[in-house]
């Protein structure tokens, strides 16, 4: 199963009777109810991301936030891996775990961002995620399964966290 972008409808519904692990890497690949949204559901699970970062990802030091990250994308990677397989896609739109990931990626470098910085790091990173330029692109294709619907988002984390760094170099408000 490769970890091409394949964002169209669900081939099957996994059934409402899931119950231990399954359950469980279903609705942290959505980030509960942030995949379910019917309109857009990477751009809301950027949006939580970006919400929640100053409560929960950008307080913490810089060795908490990669740890944290790492935290993210392993277990991001184990519920998408298995959440492709439950909906029979092998990127499925509703799996938005990996937007948290390349989201909070984008704020790494940054000990603290302004609401206008936070606004900035979504915007930059939902570029490149949308329009997956160069590595972004690229990198769909380096891992198969939970792995490859993980890393683009996270190289277009890293995208946007150059361009918002050199955009702070230069002395704008982030």
């Amino acid at each position: 199963m490769s970890a091409t972008n394949d964002n169209g409808t669900e081939c099957r519904t996994p059934p409402d009777d899931l119950q231990g692990l399954a359950r469980l890497a279903l609705e942290v690949a959505r980030v509960w109810y942030a995949g379910r949204s019917p309109v857009a559901p990477g751009t809301v699970g950027s949006a939580v991301a970006a919400l929640l970062a100053p409560w929960l990802f950008l307080p913490l030091s810089f060795g908490w936030r990669v740890a944290a990250l790492l935290v993210v994308f392993c277990a991001g990677a184990w519920a998408a891996g298995r959440a492709a397989r439950l909906l029979g896609r092998c990127d499925p739109g509703s799996v938005v775990i990996d937007e948290v990931a390349g989201q909070w990626t984008a704020m790494l470098p940054f000990a603290t961002l302004s609401p206008l910085g936070v606004l900035a790091a979504f915007v930059l990173f939902r570029v490149f995620d949308i329009l997956k330029p160069g590595p972004v692109g690229a990198s769909e294709s380096w891992f198969e399964g939970g792995p490859g619907i993980m890393i683009d988002d996270v190289v277009a984390g890293v995208c946007a966290a150059a361009v918002l760094a050199v955009l702070s170099w230069l002395g704008l408000p982030v």
